[in-house]
């Protein structure tokens, strides 16, 4: 097997990996991805949108724009994609339709009530978010860690530890209420529901398509490669993967890749 190292692309997911869950990417990794951008092309899917991206990713970064070049985001699981050229530019966008949606926010409804499911006592902003391309609930709201920081962190892992098995289920009731659409159990709070067929697996094939690199050449590196956790997917594509715990374990896996922090 090639050493990482050998790889022409390194493919990250974004919460849990690179950052903590809708986190700001923080310094060290920041510092470590400016690194990593000087020697590979680099590209990163996540469930959130490209405004989310922006806030949580992009603002983050310190390295020169020339660099950001080798940077590619693919935002909403990869319905929609991005690239620097004297700044962001969208190069695609599958969004859902109307009647779509309508059909995605009735299903959910119907399965609550089917479910008895109560919602907790404290919401922090929306639950339903439209996204686009992609229709994402959350459990405790989409604003829980922009409002309370380090607490909703805690907060979305405490709910997850307790919850799953719920969430697990909802999302599996879901998918039977709507065959034409791909439901997944994503993050620690979340369920997200796009066009049936996207996934991770998704993704790896439109980065192949998109950036002419062949899936051989690529890594994947995510903290939910497990099964049921929503990078698995990426498996069924053959790219060679890497699991992480968090932005540790990525940091350490730049830093091979790199030779260290010079």
């Amino acid at each position: 097997m090639d050493p990482v190292s050998q790889k022409s692309l390194i493919v990250f997911d974004l919460d849990g990996t690179l950052t903590e869950t809708k986190s700001d990417l923080g310094p060290d990794m920041a510092a470590a991805l400016g690194r990593l951008l000087k020697v590979k092309k680099v590209a990163v899917i996540g469930g959130g949108t490209y405004r989310q991206f922006r806030r949580q990713f992009i603002s983050g970064l310190d390295c020169p724009a020339p660099l950001l070049r080798n940077l590619f985001i693919f935002p909403t699981t990869a319905t929609v994609f991005y690239r620097y050229n004297k700044g962001w530019k969208n190069v695609y966008a599958h969004s859902l339709t109307k009647s779509q949606k309508q059909n995605i926010r009735k299903a959910i409804k119907e399965v609550f009530k089917e479910v008895g499911y109560v919602p907790p006592p404290k919401i922090y902003g929306k639950t339903l978010e439209d996204r686009g391309s992609q229709m994402s609930y959350s459990f405790l709201g989409q604003d829980v860690v922009a409002t309370l920081g380090k607490r909703g962190v805690r907060l979305k892992k405490e709910w997850t530890a307790k919850h799953t098995p719920l969430k697990l289920e909802i999302a599996r009731m879901l998918q039977k209420r709507l065959p034409e659409f791909e439901v997944h159990a994503a993050g620690f709070t979340t369920i997200d529901i796009t066009k049936r067929g996207i996934d991770k697996a998704y993704g790896i094939r439109k980065i192949e398509r998109y950036l002419h690199i062949p899936i051989k050449e690529m890594v994947f590196i995510g903290d939910a490669l497990y099964p049921g956790g929503n990078d698995a997917a990426v498996k069924r594509t053959g790219v060679r993967t890497m699991a992480v715990k968090g932005p540790k374990d990525t940091i350490a896996i730049i830093d091979t890749i790199t030779g260290g922090r010079r």
